[in-house]
């Protein structure tokens, strides 16, 4: 049941602390490669995708922050899509390109377990959203 005096939920304090957390993530990644759907890109081109996806991670906050209804489905396809994109590139990308990026050996079992360990937490947070996403209350489409 919706909570009529305006204050957020307990049970979306967590998504806003990781939704927060993967805007940090994208924030600090500028500057630096950006691997998607099987190719590492760099320079400019990176920096538009990293610019993107911090817009996307700041839109999905807000919707948090907002109880948007939309955002509920567009935070899980956007998990879905980061497990896709991750296994893609662990396919695609061979490890000694990482290695040769950051100039140390990097292990591909290392990229698989961390690859492994991510998409479970992403899962696990999908099904946790789903699970609160009658919280999110705000029918409106637009944030503002």
């Amino acid at each position: 049941m919706p909570d009529e005096s305006g204050r957020r939920p307990a049970s979306l304090w967590p998504l806003v602390l990781l939704t927060s957390f993967s805007l940090l993530l994208c924030f600090s990644s500028y500057g630096n490669p950006f691997p998607f759907m099987g190719t590492l890109y760099q320079g400019g081109t990176a920096q538009r995708f990293v610019f993107g996806d911090s817009l996307i991670s700041l839109y999905l906050l807000l919707g948090v922050l907002k109880r948007q209804r939309l955002t509920v489905w567009l935070l899980i396809g956007y998990n879905l899509l980061d497990i896709c994109n991750a296994w893609v590139n662990l396919s695609l990308i061979p490890a000694g390109e990482y290695a040769r990026l950051a100039d140390a050996p990097v292990p591909e079992g290392d990229l698989l377990s961390s690859t492994l360990l991510a998409s479970i937490a992403l899962i696990l947070m999908n099904l946790y959203i789903f699970r609160v996403r009658r919280e999110f209350d705000n029918p409106s489409p637009y944030l503002f």
